[in-house]
């Protein structure tokens, strides 16, 4: 393996102030009201099995794709081993930390990796959304309440300066589960970092209101819509969704809206390229660019403040002499090359080109719409409106629901974020026919601009 560090130009995100809600509850931003846009990226085991090179590299790479969020898991076990060898807590279930343990001061810590972790994601302007502990942990036992506060005090204390945090309680578990531990962890965290923003990452098919819709201390909420295809229910007794609606991820922001008080919301794992549908067959097929395309923009067309994108390999990053799950054959560093990872940079720059507050989920933009795959997604502001369209069909579009006489649209590629020019339309309903840009691809956005705004793309 040859690594090669990139060279990064920051912006410096971070100029723009402390992330918070925004004034209409449902997206993120900067504290000087800079959107704030989460492209997430999953980097669950990287405190383990990334040494410090391959950490520079891997979020330099990141940058350069357009991440700004990425995501890991603090604690995967009690204890947690870094690439060094180096644990989170003795064998007593104490922290091990060179500030209060019986190590010499001298040591490279677990917890000195995570710092080193943190701080070269600011270089990258990119956020570390720690998990704190991941939900099997908690749920087998290995954290009560009371290690719960002494966990969280250390965490806040730590970390609660660093500007690019956010905390992230739970781990694909119910917040039913342990539920004491989790509101402890929360709370305890919360009480001394004022600074950053909070989620819960429930299991699969869950949004994070279903349980803490009135807990004061999750500024929004994360869904987890899954890995499974359409009508692969597996026997799941306890599956909250209707059959036939498994890919279905646009719903998941429309239930959580359901919920009292209003805040934003947004798919933390949906399906992972590389995967295979539903995770546990490996005669099943893997999740797709495409797919994961679909899913993103499905989800933030719905109304979700942002993304995050998974790779199977990228998310363990799996290399030889590692045990591989979920059937993962690429080395992680490989899949830094596929296309759905470097795709998703396109949703994110068209996002962010247009009026940003004022942007409404709107259906009743699209006439005669399809279910499934063929279904039409529509976002709107008031001079602008989106279209996503997933197998390039056919689709009658009303015009009438944004501003101007005249309107000019586009087709965007979403594998490329290529615009094609289509033309100046009066105001009415329109029936348009997406062209074909991209060899074996259909997906993309119709983008709908009133043409007194003369916005060049």
């Amino acid at each position: 393996m040859v690594l090669t560090p990139i060279k990064v130009s920051a912006g410096d995100i971070f100029s723009h102030g402390r992330l918070r809600v925004s004034d209409n509850k449902r997206f993120l931003q900067h504290e000087d009201g800079e959107p704030f846009f989460w492209l997430g990226e999953t980097a669950w085991l990287m405190p383990e099995r990334l040494n410090r090179e391959e950490v520079g590299c891997y979020l330099n790479t990141c940058h350069n794709a357009g991440y700004n969020v990425v995501q890991i898991q603090v604690l995967n076990d009690v204890p947690t081993y870094n690439i060094y060898g180096q644990p989170s807590h003795d064998s007593n279930g104490k922290l091990v930390d060179s500030q209060f343990s019986t190590l010499a001061p001298q040591i490279y810590t677990y917890w000195d990796h995570l710092d080193y972790i943190i701080d070269t994601a600011a270089k990258n302007d990119i956020y570390i959304a720690m998990v704190c502990v991941w939900g099997s942990v908690v749920k087998a036992g290995k954290m009560n309440v009371e290690q719960a506060k002494t966990y969280g005090t250390f965490l806040a204390e730590r970390y609660k300066n660093r500007k690019n945090i956010v905390w992230i309680i739970g781990g694909d578990i119910q917040g039913d589960i342990k539920h004491e531990v989790w509101e402890t962890l929360a709370t305890t965290i919360k009480a001394i970092d004022h600074n950053h923003l909070m989620t819960f990452h429930p299991r699969g098919r869950y949004t994070s209101a279903h349980w803490w819709s009135q807990a004061e201390w999750i500024d929004f909420h994360c869904f987890q819509s899954g890995h499974r295809r359409y009508g692969q229910r597996m026997n799941d007794k306890t599956y909250p969704i209707p059959d036939n609606t498994e890919e279905d991820n646009w719903m998941y922001v429309d239930s959580t809206w359901n919920y009292h008080p209003l805040k934003p919301v947004l798919d933390d794992e949906p399906i992972y390229e590389g995967i295979p549908k539903g995770l546990h067959d490996a005669n099943e097929p893997l999740w797709q660019a495409s797919d994961v395309r679909r899913y993103a923009y499905w989800s933030v067309f719905a109304g979700s403040c942002g993304h995050s994108y998974g790779n199977n390999a990228i998310m363990q990053f799996y290399r030889e002499g590692y045990p591989p799950a979920y059937f993962n054959t690429k080395q992680w560093y490989d899949a830094l090359r596929d296309p759905g990872f470097n795709q998703m940079q396109h949703l994110k720059q068209l996002m962010l080109s247009l009026p940003y507050y004022e942007r409404v989920p709107d259906q009743t933009v699209i006439l005669d719409n399809g279910t499934q795959y063929d279904r039409l997604i529509a976002t709107r502001g008031t001079d602008y409106l989106l279209v996503y369209n997933y197998t390039g069909r056919t689709m009658k579009i009303d015009l009438r629901k944004i501003t101007g006489t005249k309107k000019k649209v586009w087709w965007m590629d979403a594998a490329t974020g290529h615009k094609i020019f289509i033309g100046e339309y009066d105001n009415g309903i329109h029936s348009f026919t997406p062209p074909h840009t991209s060899v074996g691809t259909e997906d993309g956005v119709l983008i709908v601009i009133d043409a007194i705004t003369k916005r060049v793309w």
